[in-house]
């Protein structure tokens, strides 16, 4: 195709069916394509009254016994005619039309089953993505996104023992037009993974530019309500295989589910399929015009006709034009908004297809429902427009568009004609602003002291997996985390709680100039918002090429998750800062109580902060008095001196970077241990099982004196909730009675816990006695639990596990009145018995960042050695720095220390 004229669109094809020739002695040649979609003609299937124009058999059954239709959901005539006309310019053998695009792809999903992997693409429409995210979530299917554009990104997971069952394309994607190979694809994919299916969303081609079955693919679909339609006067979607095998399961599961198209839909498509060659033709023609306009002002414009698109030479070996969607950025998301608001012609709508031209903003239109960060992750800008071109004069199409250019104030006009705006005054103004607020900061050459609670859950542990509220609350134990600026090219890592018998826990470094920045895709690339997508490959390609082989799992998934956020920040910001990260807890690590959480917490202020991404405001509004962070198991005060607060766009941030590295931790967190080491205080969690859930904060939670037992027993918290599991499956009734019992706790405890005053706390130790009991019909006690609450109820105190149970810790409420000697009693009594006792407030702040420090400070990195003093004087000032004396500091001294370096801002 690239030796045509840009403007001429293939429509002789000279390889596709035709009926069979009258005689022998004048064979035909093939019908050409536009003639193909203008005779609907199926010898197996004649009117018996010689109809020009297939009836539409308006009928829901069939009156006979032994006919070919009984009930119009398995059987239609007017939708066999349809079936048959698509098969034929489709190259398929086989075709179903059903009700609606979506439709054609949650049948062709039924095909998997749970456990299934799934690969995609990182650009798709709105709705694939919305409904892969469903089936990930509640039907157990693994759905992996990669850049499908470099077929080299889809070879790492074609292997056996990743159970790729099947693999869904679109080319050109929407909105971005991104060109996948899907020939050299679906050829690698059958030589790797036999059994997996291939599947192309070819809506945007038709199969009039574009007949992927020829190149390979399993399946094809299209959202029929758009070009092969063409009018927007229906909805359906049709899907064509040259599989028996396929076929057989497809038309299984259309007639098992009703989703047949309607025989008065099939007679309007079929009606519409017979002008798709005539009129994507004149679209596809006038798509070029107005993408060499855009591209001549100077707007960033995606359309697969122009020289210089992505893969484009992909494109014209694999189809026969180039379509009639493009797409333009203007720099601004305002600018775009008026530009769309602004145009007469092209109407504003979500769809394309129809012969009327249509204009969106597919980041809150058509593309809404992906999650922000998703889309800017995976690189959909939000200024982005999405043109839809019809069968209009293109002069008036490129007036009006120039008009609505001009009116928004995209475009200027000059001596030598328009030339586009490259900034608003207002952008310019702001960013001004914002660099003069940033001064001359320079955040990566500071050292930054940053701390997070850990996490206790309260009531509600094991009923949460489903769907009754959880409520947690942080605790005064917490990780603390330091990191110095280097000057020597390296980032590393000290990990005071993770030792691997290496003597003051575990050490790793990198050199940044060697680390594997071009292993970074955009797509894995972080924006301002929601979510952040972990991306797996980049993840298995970090592991395998930045740690040994041999390394401790802990370790490496903790330095993992700090080099991860530390390559998407850098590759983000263009910035590689060395520094070493060290971190400390006085929380009881691996105990259940959220120390993973607070870690990440940690890990990801410093970056941000270090990257310049989050500020500590200059002024912070005075907050309430906080919580002493003592860690001492044997005293901890309520109330100490007052801390600044934190603001919540602060806090918002940190805990999605946190939440990425809790992924990296833990696979699929629930978000609930990092909310509570962000934002302190209490949270009713409730685990979303497609009725809603999510995250409430407890408004008016007290802090409350609480003794926590570490009894040193592991325990597999898998296999606890596959125990509950089994017996839920086993005794529904008994344990749905238990479940509900255990969401009334819960709800009670909400309502003391946030209550105005203190006299509704004493309804707190029966509640907790409640809850145990509960837990333990439910079989998740432990004999050493079971002990703690034997020892502590002798001092008259309730006590209930925490967690998963079966070991971990024990929780102890600690009510005002009792005497410092009967605690100490308490604790001594515990610890003869082996247990590790930790006396702790529940419910205090979050995030903690050290905002100032005192002028007579220690040093807080590494002092370079003078010339001449030799190396004992080197030694010596490098044990008076601020990391060496964290390092140093006995646990029960840590919190009270650190928390005296310098005034902190909580959140």
């Amino acid at each position: 195709m690239s030796s045509k004229p840009a403007f001429q669109i293939v429509t002789g094809l000279g390889d596709l069916p035709t009926p069979e020739p009258d005689s022998p002695y004048r064979p035909r040649r093939p019908y050409r394509f536009s003639t193909l979609c203008a005779t609907v003609e199926n010898p197996g299937l004649k009117d018996q009254h010689g109809s020009s124009s297939v009836p539409i058999y308006q009928t829901a059954t069939f009156k006979g016994v032994a006919g070919d239709y009984d009930y119009s959901r398995s059987g239609n005539p007017t939708r066999s005619h349809l079936e048959h006309h698509i098969a034929k310019i489709s190259s398929a053998a086989h075709a179903f039309a059903v009700s609606s695009g979506m439709a054609a792809l949650d049948t062709i999903l039924r095909l998997l089953k749970p456990s299934d992997a799934v690969v995609a693409g990182d650009d798709l429409y709105g709705g694939t993505n919305r409904l892969l995210a469903y089936l990930r979530t509640h039907a157990g299917i693994i759905v992996h996104h990669v850049d499908t554009t470099n077929p080299d990104t889809l070879i790492p997971l074609l292997k056996p023992e990743n159970n790729i069952t099947m693999v869904l394309l679109e080319s050109p994607t929407n909105p971005l037009l991104k060109i996948v190979d899907i020939a050299t694809i679906a050829r690698e994919v059958k030589e790797r993974v036999p059994g997996a299916i291939v599947v192309v969303d070819n809506t945007m081609m038709s199969p009039f530019l574009q007949r992927p079955l020829e190149h390979g693919v399993d399946i094809v679909y299209d959202s029929a309500t758009k070009y092969l339609s063409g009018h927007h006067d229906l909805m359906a979607g049709v899907i064509t295989c040259n599989r028996d095998d396929i076929a057989k399961q497809i038309a299984f599961i259309i007639n098992a589910t009703g989703n047949a198209l309607t025989p008065f839909d099939s007679f309007l498509l079929l009606r519409g399929t017979k002008t798709l060659a005539v009129r994507m033709s004149q679209q596809s023609s006038t798509s070029m015009l107005v993408a060499r306009y855009l591209h001549s002002l100077g707007f960033p414009t995606f359309y697969p006709g122009l020289p210089d698109h992505p893969n484009r030479e992909v494109h014209e070996r694999i189809s026969s034009g180039y379509g009639a969607v493009l797409s333009f950025t203007t720099g601004s998301k305002d600018i775009s908004e008026r530009v769309v608001a602004g145009t007469r012609l092209w109407s504003v709508s979500v769809s394309f297809g129809c012969v009327n031209s249509l204009i969106s903003m597919p980041c809150v239109m058509s593309h809404a429902s992906i999650p922000a960060a998703t889309r800017a992750a995976r690189g959909l800008p939000e200024d982005l427009i999405r043109l839809c071109v019809g069968i209009e004069d293109p002069v008036d199409l490129l007036d009006d568009l120039e008009r609505a250019l001009f009116d928004a104030g995209a475009v200027r006009r000059t001596a030598s004609g328009l030339v586009r705006v490259q900034t608003s005054i207002g952008e310019a103004v702001q960013k001004l602003a914002q660099k003069e607020a940033a001064g001359d900061d320079t955040p990566h050459q500071k050292q930054w002291v940053v701390s997070a609670p850990g996490k206790v859950i309260l009531f509600g542990e094991h009923a949460v997996v489903y769907g009754i509220p959880a409520l947690a609350a942080s605790l005064s134990l917490r990780c603390y985390g330091i990191s110095t600026p280097r000057s020597d090219g390296i980032i590393s890592v000290h990990l005071l709680d993770i030792d691997v018998g290496q003597p003051g826990g575990f050490r790793y470094e990198w050199n940044v100039s060697e680390l594997p920045w071009d292993v970074v895709p955009s797509a894995s690339l972080p924006q301002e918002e929601g979510e952040i997508t972990l991306d797996i490959q980049l993840l298995d390609q970090l592991t395998s090429q930045c740690f040994p082989p041999n390394l401790e799992t802990h370790a490496r998934q903790a330095s993992l998750a700090f080099l991860y956020l530390y390559m998407i920040l850098g590759a983000r910001t263009g910035q590689r800062p060395p520094l070493t990260l060290t971190a400390r807890a006085n929380l009881p690590v691996g105990a259940g109580l959220g120390s993973s959480a607070s870690f990440s917490v940690c890990t990801a202020t410093v970056l941000l902060l270090v990257f310049g991404q989050i500020r500590v405001p200059p002024q912070c509004s005075p907050s309430s008095p906080t919580l002493s962070q003592d860690s001492s198991p044997i005293s901890a005060e309520r109330g100490s001196s007052p801390s600044t607060k934190l603001p919540d766009t602060l806090a918002q941030s940190t805990n999605r970077y946190a939440f990425l590295a809790e992924k990296i931790l833990h696979g699929t967190p629930s978000g609930v241990d990092n909310s509570v080491a962000v934002f302190g205080g209490g949270l009713l969690y409730t685990k979303d099982l497609g009725q809603g859930g999510g995250l409430e904060p407890i408004e008016g939670f007290k802090a409350l004196r609480f003794l926590l037992t570490d009894t040193r027993v592991p325990r597999n918290t898998r296999s606890l909730v596959a125990g509950v599991a089994t017996q839920l499956a086993e005794d529904p009734d008994r344990v749905h009675h238990l479940l509900e019992h255990i969401r009334g706790v819960v709800e009670r405890a909400k309502r003391v816990l946030g209550g105005e005053n203190g006299q509704e706390w004493a309804e707190l130790p029966a509640l907790i006695d409640e809850n145990h009991q509960h837990l333990a019909d439910l079989g998740v006690s432990h004999s050493s639990l079971e002990d703690v609450r034997t020892v502590t109820g002798t001092y008259g105190l309730a006590t209930k596990l925490t967690g998963a149970g079966g070991g971990g810790c024990a929780v102890t409420l600690v009510p005002d009145d009792v005497s410092e000697s009967s605690l100490s009693s308490l604790v001594a009594d515990l610890r003869d018995k082996g247990y590790v006792p930790y006396l702790t407030q529940v419910g205090g702040p979050g995030l903690g960042i050290m905002a100032s420090h005192p002028t007579a400070l220690l040093p807080m990195t590494p002092p370079e050695p003078s010339v001449g003093n030799g190396e004992a004087e080197a030694v010596l000032n490098e044990s008076k720095t601020l990391v060496a004396l964290f390092a140093q500091k006995p646990k029960s001294e840590l919190g009270p220390w650190i928390d005296g370096l310098g005034s902190w801002a909580n959140v």
